[in-house]
């Protein structure tokens, strides 16, 4: 019996000259690849204090896909750096530097160091969908309820 290989997605990367590091899966079942601080200073923000980052790359993706740009957890969680976007979209399209956007929303200064890993890249699938103008929708059991409605 023949063993079909699985085609995988190819993912250019262009390494800018102040990049030090090309993102890389950190385990075998990461979805994401770390995305590194391309800086030759350290950046301090202070509370609610925001900035753009360079990754020092540039990427090429496969038609029909996207780079999803994701705050680190670690991050998150231990200083409050995270993405003032929430996700960021990068389109096939764009072949600019990736740069991060990132925020303090935490009540202490963070100052982020050159290499440090800063965010995480997902590459996902997208569709642009025909669409359909309407006069009304299906109706479902939720409808029109929003926020809490499905329950506590």
């Amino acid at each position: 019996m023949e063993t079909m290989e699985k085609t995988r997605t190819v993912l250019k990367i262009e390494r800018l000259p102040h990049n030090k590091f090309i993102p890389e899966y950190k385990t075998e079942g990461a979805a994401g690849m770390d995305l590194c601080a391309a800086i030759s200073e350290p950046v301090t923000l202070k509370p609610l204090e925001r900035a753009l980052i360079p990754t020092g790359i540039k990427i090429e993706l496969e038609h029909g896909y996207e780079a999803q740009v994701r705050p680190r957890s670690g991050m998150s969680i231990k200083h409050g750096i995270t993405l003032i976007n929430c996700v960021g979209t990068i389109d096939e399209d764009y072949r600019g530097e990736v740069c991060i956007a990132v925020v303090n929303i935490s009540n202490e200064t963070y100052t982020i160091q050159p290499d440090e890993r800063i965010a995480q890249m997902v590459i996902a699938r997208v569709e642009q969908p025909h669409i359909e103008v309407v006069t009304e929708l299906s109706e479902t059991e939720r409808g029109a309820g929003g926020f809490g409605s499905t329950g506590k």
